[in-house]
């Protein structure tokens, strides 16, 4: 990996000298990719340039352990050492990602739609749990979260949720959430203390940007009005600003209540249709292309059951790459990279064997 990551760090001072070519600061779109490129070259120096200080640290301890005879100062410098070997190890995982060139769909925006399936009212309240775990990983991201649409359930959480994401690596560290997660606890209703399984889906889908061209017709939309209520039937507001929008050719719907204004509400459907549109695009288009890559590498299919979430062992299994730990509650928290970063890595290494394979 040295090799590799110094190979990549070389390249730092050249783009630093394009990005101060006048012709390059004229073309914004040029310049906004080198910005880009040089922005991700300079966290990966920030973690190599660390791991070598960590690295560093380390090894003056061990030499220093192997002359102090004082108990207190030893036992002192040891725990320092098990606490840098942490930090070693984290960082080791972090540049393992981060080696991994960007893909020019990474930091594109991102809607995130949460279903509720089967298991009734504990399904919904796990993708109210799913829905703040994925809010406190966009916090530790700096990434922003905005609520775009919801149907709460009478027993708490939701029957359906859906969000858009935004900021550095969004689409690459969330496209792989895409599937059916399973989730097996107690439920609060639950007197005998007997687990129960659920299961909610989430789709992942790519906001189109302005280079994507989205064509809708005004004529192929069916637009509803509705009031929005709440759960239990309590009503919101009491004007009809809930929008539903029904594209006829494709058969694909969205909707939103999130806000008070019909107007707004609207516009938040048309986004969240565009993006179930651009998304099925895509489907079709990969299956026309590259459905040999896609069947050896992972279509990332929606349906497929691709984690377990097991509340009473703490345990979260992701069956796509038999990944288990044991730090289910840690990662409820927002902690998702020690889930994410082995996926980001897996699938990376399975493109990079299956073109080696074409070629």
């Amino acid at each position: 990996m040295k090799t590799k990551v110094e190979g990549m760090l070389s390249k730092l001072s050249e783009v630093e000298e394009k990005m101060g070519d006048p012709d390059i600061v004229s073309d914004q779109k040029a310049y906004q990719e080198l910005a880009s490129e040089h922005k991700y070259l300079s966290k990966l120096k920030e973690k190599w340039d660390r791991l070598s200080s960590v690295e560093s640290s380390i090894a003056d301890d061990q030499d220093f352990l192997r002359t102090e005879e004082d108990a207190e100062m030893r036992a002192e410098i040891e725990q320092e050492v098990e606490a840098l070997k942490a930090e070693k190890e984290t960082l080791l995982k972090e540049i393992e990602v981060a080696v991994i060139p960007p893909d020019p769909d990474d930091n594109k925006n991102t809607i995130v739609e949460i279903r509720a399936g089967t298991g009734g009212d504990e399904a919904a309240i796990f993708v109210g749990d799913c829905v703040r775990m994925y809010r406190q990983y966009a916090s530790s991201k700096d990434w922003s979260f905005e609520p775009l649409s919801f149907t709460e359930s009478e027993a708490g959480g939701f029957k359906e949720y859906q969000f858009a994401l935004s900021g550095e690596g969004v689409y690459r560290f969330m496209k792989y959430e895409g599937g059916t997660h399973r989730v097996q606890r107690v439920p609060k209703t639950e007197t005998q203390g007997r687990v129960h399984t659920s299961a909610i889906t989430i789709a992942v889908l790519i906001e189109p940007d302005e280079d994507e061209e989205v064509h809708i017709e005004d004529k192929d939309l069916r637009v509803d009005t509705y009031r929005a209520s709440g759960a239990g039937g309590q009503h919101v507001n009491t004007t009809d600003s809930a929008v539903r929008v029904t594209h006829i050719p494709t058969g694909l719907v969205s909707y939103c209540s999130e806000e008070r204004s019909q107007i707004k509400n609207r516009a938040k459907a048309m986004r969240l249709l565009r993006a179930k549109i651009a998304d099925q695009q895509r489907i079709e288009k990969e299956k026309e292309i590259a459905s040999a890559r896609a069947s050896q590498v992972g279509s990332g299919d929606r349906s497929e059951r691709i984690r377990t979430y097991n509340f009473p062992q703490n345990r979260l299994s992701d069956h796509r790459i038999d990944l288990t730990l044991f730090s289910l509650s840690e990662v409820m928290e927002g902690d998702l990279d020690q889930v994410i970063g082995p996926l980001v890595a897996y699938y990376y290494q399975k493109r990079l064997e299956f073109d080696e394979s074409a070629s």
